[in-house]
């Protein structure tokens, strides 16, 4: 059973009844002049497409299955390259975006002949076939790009490595005893101000035995919350920032990429951005809990207690209900998942550092997807596929 607000957050769920109740009598009032811009309720904008995407039947003869009932999908014997190349590509490559959407994360065993451009190519095109703005491009990660490490000379290409990550986070992985893994669970880049819609992940490299990677679907994290607050929640705006990159550049003498890192909105080295709390997938036009994760700062207009009680329990959602994750084992080099940050999280995990086991090193390709937004017309994901309130639990 998935918590309640009133269990994990009962030394403030007053204050919350009490806010709630005074949004609901249309109260202004700001905790301070500083505050009125992160104060303001989540933008409403209409997404470029105003009905949500619908599958062409494209991709019906290709052999693939749900990993679990809510999230994950993996097609079986299909060739990425060739679906490039297709004469039918578009038709394809939209579908393939589609479904992406709707099951949070698709997987691909050993695509061997997917490189590093046709990576890119293959989850730019994902995001301008459904429809995303023409100035968003390929993300540059701000320290993790290929160009300042490991020899690489593509900044569009963000490598994912143990071995960086034992030199740029050592003090990560000097725990011995770690008790709670809970921080690793993230959307990517949504410090920026056009964060991500669709990610892909090749790994070149694997250790023996582990590195796993878990997603979990905000579309559900959402359906588990009751309607009251769920109400709530989509009158709120959060900061979500990444001072920790400022810092892990500082320490290590070099300086994060402060060019256009995709798109004209993120330059700049301060790394923050104001989303709503609830957003809108616009390929699905289904909602979900976007303030997840450790690049999330706080709840904008709410005490510091409420704001950490809530995105306590938002991550308590994900880690006490695992059948709204999805865990995926590597299994042969160039492997590769591609995941819809909108409506997803997920985190690795870090069991074979250190332990003789060897390294783990991919490729990561970073779409840029339109500015988060919430719209009150669309819907939940479980209201949409007129499913059963419950059907996946207990």
């Amino acid at each position: 059973m998935a918590p309640s607000l009133t269990e994990t957050a009962s030394d403030v769920a007053d204050k919350i009844n009490a806010k709630t109740a005074s949004l609901s009598l249309g109260s202004t009032e700001k905790n301070d002049e500083s505050q009125a811009t992160k104060d303001e309720s989540p933008a409403v904008q209409a997404p470029q497409h105003k009905e949500p995407l619908k599958l062409s039947g494209a991709l019906d003869h290709f052999q693939s299955f749900d990993v679990t009932p809510i999230i994950g999908k993996e097609f079986v014997g299909v060739n990425l390259a060739k679906w490039l190349r297709a004469p039918n590509s578009d038709d394809l490559l939209r579908d393939l975006a589609i479904t992406i959407s709707q099951r949070g994360v698709v997987f691909f065993r050993k695509q061997d002949d997917v490189t590093n451009d046709l990576q890119k190519e293959l989850v730019q095109r994902l995001g301008e076939l459904s429809g995303k703005p023409s100035t968003s491009k390929l993300h540059i990660h701000p320290i993790s790009n290929a160009r300042r490490e490991l020899g690489g000379k593509d900044d569009e290409i963000s490598i994912i490595s143990s071995q960086q990550a034992k030199k740029l986070y050592a003090d990560r992985f000097k725990q011995s005893k770690k008790q709670s893994s809970k921080d690793a669970w993230h959307s990517d880049i949504t410090f920026e101000p056009v964060p991500s819609d669709y990610a892909l992940l090749r790994l070149t490299e694997l250790p023996k035995t582990g590195g796993d990677t878990l997603w979990a679907s905000g579309y559900e994290v959402y359906d588990r919350i009751s309607e009251p607050v769920q109400k709530f929640l989509e009158t709120l705006s959060a900061t979500y920032a990444q001072p920790r990159f400022n810092e892990t550049a500082d320490k290590n003498g070099f300086k994060i990429y402060a060019e256009e890192r995709g798109a004209p909105e993120n330059v700049g080295e301060v790394l923050e951005a104001i989303h709503p709390v609830i957003r809108t997938n616009p390929v699905t036009g289904w909602k979900s809990v976007f303030a997840v994760g450790h690049h999330v700062q706080s709840i904008n207009g709410l005490a510091e207690a409420e704001s950490k009680a809530l995105l306590n329990w938002f991550t308590s959602l994900i880690i006490e209900n695992h059948d709204l994750q999805v865990r995926h084992r590597w299994q042969n080099a160039n492997d590769l998942a591609i995941w819809d940050n909108r409506s997803v999280y997920h985190a690795a995990t870090p069991d074979y550092i250190n332990q003789g086991l060897g390294e783990r090193t991919g490729q990561r390709a970073v779409s840029l997807g339109e500015r988060p937004y919430f719209d009150p017309q669309s819907k939940s994901r479980r209201e949409a596929l007129g499913l059963e309130e419950g059907a996946a639990g207990w």
